[in-house]
């Protein structure tokens, strides 16, 4: 067993005075085969790998006759040890690609974990500082670390991020509010670019004292300059002249826009006037498009009117745009005195799309052409080709983001090592488990550079949830069973042993498809309510040997600690038809939420529009397919989301801060007083928890609803699901339930000094009428249109049709047809000047 430990014990003065060694340390284990990698892992987390408070080192991992090919990783922080996955990686080391991201996600503070507790870091970050100094006449890091801004949240050693405590719209710099003295200095950008150059260009020899080798870099916009710097075609004091004045070039031109467009290129090309310049490609159906306000402003209009999906930038100028060609000549003047040197390390040059050439590098127009010219991001990707592990130096994960959706999921490993803005993650958590998740990857690392020891694993036996062979690998069963799933879920990837089939994207259909394969493989039927409740890898082999040796599955199961069926935590990513990439809780019901609201658009068909600026309440959000509806539909909406699900609050919080909604988040219910209530939430049919649960009606609805579906016609998931509808009925509604907060809409309302609601859409499963008397007489006429689900006991819907009426809106109801035979309805009400 060969392990090794990585370890931040050193603090910096000016974080404090030291306080012991950094609680985080990685362990990275290799071995000859499964057993043994097993018992390493089950070593490290029953001691908790090792007290964070007393570290220590092993030996150099992969080297000597313990070495294999069988990979773990563990990061152990204050809350105890994570074990990041287990990976048999091939014979040869993947090449590594660094990334460097521009402008955007940079945010105050960023790095500043990583500038307390690694010497290379700081000392990269005070070289370039002083450098700096002369052309900016300030210390930059009192611009990104500024006192008591920016600070890291208290360290976490797990992946998942909570939700963050915090004022999503300032963080994501789309508050109408006022903006900090700080923020203010470091989003200008003549100090933004060279702050962000220092922390990318520290990171990177970071990354590079950790034994990482990059064989090729690329670098967005302003991440070239990185990639060259790296690679000598300039020096470091010459690239930090070029970054400080060029962006003082560009901070004196007039401001513009930008609008990301989901089409292709040439479809982009076509919409372009004499006024507006392609600024960037980077995918097949995403591009950037730069130029003045009014002439951006024109064309979003032209492509909401298409339904065309498109978004601000947030940004000051019109980056690689013909808005930058009055200091063209300047640039290209100010790097004729450099000294520009043929590239030592491959890289991709943005004007191209491809590996930039010795004759390039060294003409000093060349950076001209860069300013001016769209960034083809998504041509370089494919330029370095999917052999390569990707590694993004730079805070955020956008360009991860992108490349993994040039590349595809599965097609070569992608991380990301600085946190997003709005994670509540120590940065150096992130930047461990990252050299984590390179070491299963098999990235080209120099892994001797750490210091090691060996990791005695005698008397440790390996976890046995699972039937094994008598090597200790797991046996024949769970490795077929692999196979299945992932065929199922269409991966090429090593899934992990303990992690529900439906967090890794299953639903109801490929459940039911599962059985069938199992069925021919394995010689038995396992029942759908059996697959929810065995859920994982190690858990459904196990069953299935119990069941073809005429044993109880569950008596096999006994004491094996692994829990249920469903944590109430989804993992699952989904693309929605047109495009988003969303988190989600179950495909079904998304794509039923997605239909409505984005397909059919019942809100539009029923008279509701949504102006510029509108602000939007959503009662009831569930995972926020509604609010980015709100955000996609016009420009600069504001959105105000109530969902008392902590699971789906989750998944919410997950989905406004990847889309950059400006949305303020509450995890509370919404009635007509302050007070506390039981909520009964069931993870696989989230749209029917409520705070007034009758599974036999919720039971009944959903039947109908897949009776309807399948009267309708085309829907084969329905066809399929069929014949296990009584036994889908049973394991959607095993329920959670949670104790919620609940608070009268005109409280928020107050408290949020909303002047105006344009619309307020309310889908609270049998509570529309305590959030209606919660909206106190002097809120009504704030209010312009509204939408509510309503279910019609005893002529409810009628007299919410009569109230929304006296209260001055035109209302109406009218039943889908998917609801028919149920008590389900929607009203619309639209106030007489709202139109």
């Amino acid at each position: 067993m060969t392990p090794n430990t990585i370890t931040a014990e050193e603090r910096h003065e000016a974080a404090g005075p030291p306080t012991g060694p950094l609680p985080f340390h990685l362990d990275l284990v290799s071995g000859t085969n499964g057993a043994s990698l097993d018992a390493g892992l089950a070593a490290l987390k029953g001691a908790g790998a090792v007290s964070a408070a007393a570290p220590v080192t092993r030996r150099s991992v992969g080297a000597g006759a313990g070495s294999g090919a069988h990979r773990g990783a563990v990061l152990t922080g204050p809350e105890g040890p994570a074990e990041l996955g287990a990976k048999e990686t091939g014979a040869t080391a993947a090449p590594l690609a660094f990334l460097f991201p521009g402008l955007g996600d940079h945010y105050l503070g960023m790095g500043r974990d990583l500038y307390r507790d690694f010497p290379v870091f700081r000392a990269e970050v005070d070289r370039c500082a002083e450098l700096l100094a002369p052309d900016l006449g300030l210390d930059i890091r009192e611009v990104i670390f500024p006192a008591g801004a920016g600070e890291a949240p208290a360290p976490q050693a797990g992946d998942g991020a909570k939700a963050p405590a915090m004022d999503l719209r300032r963080m994501l710099g789309r508050d109408s509010g006022p903006v900090s003295a700080e923020e203010r200095r470091l989003n200008a950008t003549k100090l933004a670019q060279p702050a962000l150059f220092v922390i990318e260009y520290a990171l990177a020899g970071l990354w590079r004292s950790w034994g990482a080798r990059p064989a090729v870099l690329t670098g967005y916009s302003l991440g070239e300059y990185v990639a060259a710097t790296l690679a000598g075609v300039l020096s470091l004091k010459d690239a930090l002249t070029l970054v400080a004045r060029r962006a003082a070039l560009i901070d004196a031109l007039p401001q513009g826009a930008m609008l990301a467009v989901m089409l292709p290129e040439q479809d982009v090309r076509a919409l372009l006037g004499p006024n507006l310049s392609l600024s960037a490609v980077n995918g097949d159906a995403f591009c950037v498009v730069a130029g003045p306000e009014q002439d951006i402003a024109a064309l979003e209009a032209s492509l909401r009117s298409r339904e065309v999906v498109n978004r601000r930038v947030t940004t000051t100028h019109a980056f690689h745009s013909t808005m930058m060609e009055p200091i063209a000549d300047e640039l290209t003047a100010l790097a004729r005195t450099l000294t520009l040197n043929a590239p030592s390390i491959p890289y991709v040059s943005n004007v191209t799309g491809e590996l930039i050439t010795d004759e390039q590098a060294t003409d000093p127009r060349y950076w001209a052409r860069h300013l001016v010219s769209p960034v083809r991001f998504a041509d370089g990707l494919r330029a370095i080709g999917e052999e390569h592990v990707l590694l993004e130096a730079g805070p955020g994960q956008t360009l991860a983001s992108l490349a993994t959706e040039v590349r595809g999921v599965g097609n070569g490993a992608v991380i990301a090592s600085m946190r997003h803005p709005l994670e509540r993650r120590s940065d150096t958590a992130v930047a461990l488990k990252a050299l984590g998740r390179l070491w299963l990857a098999g990235g080209a690392v120099d892994w001797t550079v750490h210091p090691a020891q060996d990791l005695a694993t005698d008397g440790v036996a390996a976890p046995a949830a699972a039937p094994a062979t008598a090597a200790g690998e797991p046996g024949a069963t769970e490795q077929e069973l692999h196979a299945l799933w992932a065929r199922l879920l269409k991966t090429e990837e090593q899934l992990p042993r303990d992690v529900s089939f439906f967090e890794l994207g299953g639903n109801s259909l490929l459940a039911t498809r599962l059985i069938l394969r199992i069925t021919r493989a394995f010689s038995v039927e396992p029942t759908l309510r059996q697959i929810y409740e065995w859920a994982t890898l190690a858990r459904t082999a196990t069953a299935i040997d119990a069941l073809r040796e005429g044993r109880d599955p569950q008596e096999a199961l006994a004491g094996d600690g692994s829990g249920s069926s469903h944590t109430g935590s989804s993992l699952a990513r989904f693309r929605l038809p047109n495009g988003l990439m969303v988190s989600h809780q179950n495909e079904a019901e998304t794509l039923h939420f997605y239909e409505d609201i984005f397909d059919h658009r019942v809100y539009a068909k029923n008279g509701i529009t949504l102006p510029d600026g509108a602000t939007v309440v959503d009662v009831g959000g569930n995972i926020g397919l509604f609010t980015l509806f709100a955000h996609y539909e016009a420009k600069d909406v504001t959105a105000y989301t109530f969902e008392p699900a902590p699971p789906l609050f989750e998944l919410l919080s997950r989905n406004v801060a990847e889309h950059g909604v400006d949305a303020r988040l509450f995890n509370i219910g919404i009635s007509d007083s302050e007070s506390e209530a039981r909520f009964t939430f069931y993870p696989r049919s989230s749209g029917m928890s409520s705070f007034h649960p009758d599974e036999a009606e919720e039971k009944h609805n959903l039947r109908t609803i897949i009776a309807n579906q399948r009267e309708a016609g085309g829907d084969e998931a329905a066809d399929q699901l069929a014949e296990y509808t009584e036994e889908l009925m049973d394991v959607r509604f095993e329920a959670i339930e949670f104790t919620a907060k609940l608070r009268p809409l005109s409280a928020v309302i107050r408290e949020q000094n909303i002047e105006r609601i344009d619309l307020i859409k309310i889908d609270v499963q049998k509570s529309e009428r305590q959030v209606i008397d919660g909206i106190a007489d002097e809120d009504w006429p704030k209010i312009q249109q509204m939408v509510l689900e309503a279910h019609d006991a005893d002529g409810e819907v009628a007299r919410l049709v009569a109230l929304l009426e006296s209260r001055g809106f035109t209302a109406h109801a009218e039943q889908d047809e998917l609801y028919a035979g149920t008590d389900i309805h929607n009203i619309y009400a639209v106030r007489g000047d709202a139109r």
